[in-house]
């Protein structure tokens, strides 16, 4: 095995602070450059008003805002429209692919001790009262035993007949 050098706990934290640091560093001048992008960005779309002084100049003035509001909106209306589009057509997909795999994800079940009755009550409410005692609703019936069945139970040992049986082979045999 090679012998590796372990950094001290005093190195350790060194190195931990240096980290902080830069990365405090990156993360504040990430935030400068978006501030910055962002003002570059209202700067083109929204470039400074000159407010006319004159009536006709403040209705033209009006009228070009109206235009680009128009613009603005029409543009937002058909990216929208856009994205509705390609997010109904991924949800038409993932149907699809969940239709050609056959396989669903079935929910896990939980284990529930519950007698019969409790299944029955909770699902037909508490105003209907079932009994599952299924054997108390049966007819008794006397079970008739028939002579023919006591003659074949009592046919007996089969080495009594024997001697009968031979008779009836040699019968045959001749």
């Amino acid at each position: 095995m090679a012998t590796e050098k372990r950094l001290s706990a005093r190195r350790k934290h060194q190195l931990k602070s240096c980290m902080l640091v830069v990365a405090n560093n990156l993360l504040e001048a990430e935030a400068t450059e978006k501030v910055g992008e962002r003002e570059r960005f209202l700067s083109d779309k929204c470039p400074t008003l000159d407010l006319p002084h004159s009536g006709n100049e403040l209705r033209e003035l009006c009228q070009k805002l109206h235009e680009q509001l128009d613009m603005s909106e029409e543009e937002r209306y058909s990216l929208e429209f856009k994205l509705n589009m390609v997010v109904s057509e991924v949800r038409d997909l993932n149907i699809k692919i969940v239709d050609m795999r056959g396989k669903f994800k079935r929910p896990r079940l939980k284990k529930v001790r519950m007698s019969a009755d409790a299944m029955l009550k909770a699902l037909l409410g508490s105003k209907h009262t079932v009994n599952m005692d299924l054997r108390a609703n049966l007819k008794q019936v006397k079970k008739e035993v028939k002579e023919e069945d006591k003659q074949l139970r009592d046919v007996g040992d089969w080495r009594k007949n024997i001697e009968d049986k031979s008779d009836r082979k040699k019968m045959f045999d001749s």
